[in-house]
């Protein structure tokens, strides 16, 4: 069954048309991988989603409900979370604080020190810095922040943008762990990433983005093993 569901999505930023009447649909557990080329649309689709767009038309439904309408906190609030690929670690707040802001975020009654002590045991590395700075961890270190951060409130959905980005191999093998973990959890996740071998290795379905528009859909090992894809769309 789809937990989110999109039909005939556009997008502009000021007078620049991005995403291109995109429909494109995810079923709840699952994990499913966007990717394409820079520029061919993969963040704005997921920002709109979010509602962080500035100007978006069609249809985006979440559990059932019309999304579009609703300001990103109350999608939020809805069961769908998001990290951005410049991962937002609020300055001058430590791991702890940063991880309360979730909570907060989502208006939901968790008990905050249940809630934390469970993200900790997920992220080992997270559990001995709490009370550190948050900008002063590693680039791998914050990216799970911002994970861990999404994560408190349970969502429903997560959207992931370039989660492996500028990380080092050993961090991105534990992420991969983890977002295994959490699609067993029933979690559902929207991953976009430029590491296409690592995203459809994880993954159960992928779409590809060219140009603001969905021209391809498969199971993930499908796209894994057709190269002359990959090339067409997604070769830099």
């Amino acid at each position: 069954m789809a937990v989110l569901e999109i039909e005939q999505l556009n997008a502009w930023y000021g007078p620049s048309h991005v995403v291109h009447n995109l429909s494109l649909a995810v079923n709840e557990g699952e994990i499913l991988a966007l990717i394409g080329r820079n520029g061919a649309g993969k963040t704005s689709t997921i920002k709109a989603i979010m509602g962080l767009m500035p100007k978006t038309a069609g249809r985006i439904s979440f559990c059932g409900q019309n999304l579009l309408p609703l300001p990103a906190h109350s999608r939020f609030r809805l069961g769908l979370a998001y990290v951005p690929e410049e991962r937002r670690i609020v300055p001058g707040l430590t791991v702890r604080e940063n991880l309360q802001i979730g909570l907060v975020a989502s208006d939901k009654e968790v008990a905050e020190g249940k809630a934390i002590d469970e993200i900790a045991e997920s992220f080992p590395r997270l559990k001995e810095r709490l009370d550190q700075q948050g900008v002063t961890l590693s680039g791998g270190e914050q990216q799970m922040l911002a994970i861990a951060r999404a994560m408190i409130a349970r969502p429903k959905m997560i959207l992931l943008d370039e989660p492996s980005e500028g990380i080092m191999p050993v961090l991105v093998e534990e992420m991969g762990v983890l977002f295994r973990q959490l699609r067993e959890r029933g979690v559902t996740l929207l991953l976009v990433e430029q590491n296409i071998e690592w995203a459809l290795g994880l993954a159960d379905r992928a779409a590809i983005i060219d140009q603001g528009e969905v021209v391809h859909e498969s199971s993930a090992q499908e796209l894994l093993a057709d190269t002359a894809i990959q090339e067409r769309y997604c070769a830099v």
